[in-house]
């Protein structure tokens, strides 16, 4: 009786397992945890994780097991790296290898520090720009108890993180963005923020001096961000944070100088749905074509063709870990390209269809190797890309009119032309003839 139910036990762990899962990407997580750190101090953290269904594995950055990939296939489908005081790491971890899972679809989470550690050199490979070495955000506005390094910092809106957020709680460094078109800002810096070497205002003047100078080396203001996001081009994402502590429970049970509870929380839960891929997670379940009035797919068109696009388009739920027929995008585009799009329209959702987009185009007057092109991409969303291949023929012998509309100008003139010829040719081979007579005539009388 013991086995039987030890039997069913297994199945039905299994099952509960698998219907708590939130993320679409996978729920193992391996977390690298500073030995500087206690586990306790981010328990609000690492159990509203594990109670959303993720299976956390922690380890120390020296440690060897377990290993974060075996045979070049990673072992888990996040990595969260809280080390911001380690400069020494496994064999397994280094930034080649990190930004080889990501390729991989392992998603990353990364919390910085103003030291100069391995992450540092990662964070460049992301086109993120880090202040100097030992230069925290420094802030005296507004006033509070609290030293000038712990900063309350506002939530901007962002499709990432949920409207009414309350500001958050922030301590470490800060860093500048590049023009990549990959990074997603998540958390700006105050506008009346900096970044320095020190706590007091000994260095104002040089801030002072380089406000007039346009900025130039001014590490201050809301040009800089706090935590950053960056999706590749798999759609792999990862998360930049400039320091630990916002994930602290230290920090998440802080309350605001204003007295209410601060927002670390919440903000933290978004960002862990987004970088997780559990929100703004969207695919193209398949796409398809063919001609007007017609259900299957042509091989091949011809020049002028009327052809029928359609995509189905789905997103991740979480709260029921499926995909679901979304109908949300309102600037889609279809390209039907050549090496350029000869045809490029909007890709309209069906009303009454969830999930399904629809267009009717004219085909190109060109023939060729075309292609049914899709590429979406918006910040914080995954990317859609879909390409599918055709030719595009011209007509054979027997497909084309017999006459054309436009061509009555050419064919008034022929007409016209043959006509006056052959009066022409009839009035002259007439004139001719009498002629010849009347000089016979003449020639007699004589």
């Amino acid at each position: 009786m013991r086995l039987f139910s030890s039997t069913l036990l297994f199945p039905l762990v299994a099952l509960a397992r698998l219907v708590a899962a939130k993320s679409s990407s996978g729920d193992s997580v391996l977390v690298l945890l500073d030995p500087s750190l206690e586990k306790e101090n981010f328990s609000i953290f690492f159990n509203g994780l594990e109670q959303r269904g993720y299976a956390l594995t922690f380890r120390a950055p020296k440690d060897a097991e377990p290993a974060i990939a075996e045979y070049d296939v990673p072992s888990f489908s996040h990595v969260i790296l809280f080390t911001p005081e380690s400069k020494s790491y496994a064999q397994d971890v280094t930034p080649q290898s990190l930004v080889g899972l990501l390729s991989q679809n392992t998603n990353l989470l990364i919390a910085m520090s103003p030291k100069q550690t391995l992450l540092t050199s990662l964070a460049a490979e992301f086109s993120l720009i880090l202040p100097p070495p030992g230069t925290p955000l420094i802030s005296h506005h507004p006033a509070r108890a609290e030293p000038p390094t712990v900063i309350p910092v506002a939530v901007p809106q962002s499709p990432l993180v949920r409207p009414g957020t309350p500001p958050v709680w922030f301590s470490g460094v800060p860093h500048a963005l590049n023009t990549n078109p990959n990074l997603v800002p998540i958390l700006r810096a105050p506008s009346e923020s900096f970044a320095a070497d020190s706590n007091d205002d000994s260095g104002a003047s040089m801030l002072v001096d380089a406000t007039e100078k346009g900025g130039e080396g001014l590490w201050a203001g809301s040009q800089m961000d706090l935590v950053t996001g960056f999706q590749t081009s798999h759609n792999t994402r990862v998360v930049f944070a400039g320091g630990v502590e916002l994930f602290s429970d230290e920090f998440t049970k802080k309350e605001l100088p204003n007295g209410k509870p601060s927002g670390n929380a919440q903000f933290a839960r978004d960002v862990v749905n987004w970088v997780f891929q559990e929100s703004l997670a969207l695919r193209i379940d398949h796409t398809t074509h063919h001609r007007v009035n017609e259900t299957v797919p042509g091989e091949f068109y011809t020049t002028n063709d009327q052809i029928v696009y359609t995509a189905h388009i789905s997103a991740y739920n979480p709260r029921t870990s499926s995909w679901e027929p979304f109908s949300g995008l309102t600037d889609l585009q279809l390209e039907f390209t050549m090496l350029d799009p000869h045809v490029r329209i909007a890709l309209p959702p069906v009303a009454g269809s969830p999930g399904i987009y629809e267009v009717q185009f004219r085909a190109p007057d060109r023939h060729g190797v075309f292609k049914f092109v899709v590429d979406w991409r918006r910040r914080g969303y995954t990317y859609l890309q879909s390409s599918t291949t055709v030719p595009v023929v011209p007509p054979r012998h027997n497909e084309y009119p017999r006459f054309l509309s436009a061509a009555w100008p050419y064919y008034a003139g022929a007409m016209s032309t043959s006509a006056g010829f052959i009066l022409f040719a009839a009035l002259w081979l007439a004139g001719d003839v009498k002629g010849e007579r009347k000089v016979k005539k003449g020639t007699k009388t004589e």
